[in-house]
């Protein structure tokens, strides 16, 4: 039998996530967000390769042309791996899978269907943070501590997304 693995209390998480976005405010004069850094990083790359490119469009340049470099949201994105990983060391629950067994009770065990998948998944849910012009930490966190309608809207459709998510993967799930 596996034991199931329950990571950090969730009220203690929020309380830490509240404190983080608190401190955040107050010293860096910054809200949470991290979809940005994904454009801004693509952009710089893209600098790399195809200057020209880069320099005519308007998207790019409207995050690369005040500060070219790697800002404040970028570093938050490294902060989020850390945070994690030490999180997860502090609760015991850290452990190197490229494989949860939730994923392999459910859809097996092919590594390559679950990186396929995580990729398809987190490239489209990228396109829609910038499609909606912000992420879950933006909207979501941020939005919702400053008690803004669209902060609010964002919440509820992430959980209901989560929820539909949740259902139409693991409905089937046996354990």
């Amino acid at each position: 039998m596996r034991q199931q693995d329950r990571g950090m209390n969730p009220y203690v998480a929020g309380t830490l996530a509240g404190l983080v976005l608190t401190l955040s405010v107050l010293v860096a004069g910054k809200f949470f967000g991290a979809s940005t850094s994904y454009v801004r990083s693509a952009g710089l790359v893209e600098q790399v390769v195809a200057p020209a490119h880069v320099e005519q469009s308007s998207y790019f340049m409207k995050y690369l042309a005040k500060d070219p470099g790697i800002d404040w949201q970028w570093m938050f994105v490294l902060g989020i791996f850390f945070g994690a990983f030490l999180a997860s060391n502090a609760t015991d629950s850290f452990r190197w899978t490229d494989l949860p067994d939730s994923w392999r009770d459910r859809f097996g065990p092919s590594r390559i269907k679950r990186f396929g998948t995580a990729f398809a998944g987190g490239a489209l849910a990228l396109f829609g943070a910038r499609l909606a012009d912000g992420c879950p930490s933006g909207h979501g966190l941020s939005g919702v501590a400053q008690l803004s309608v669209s902060g609010l809207v964002a919440m509820a459709c992430f959980f209901a997304g989560g929820l539909i998510t949740a259902r139409i993967l693991f409905s089937g799930r046996k354990s």
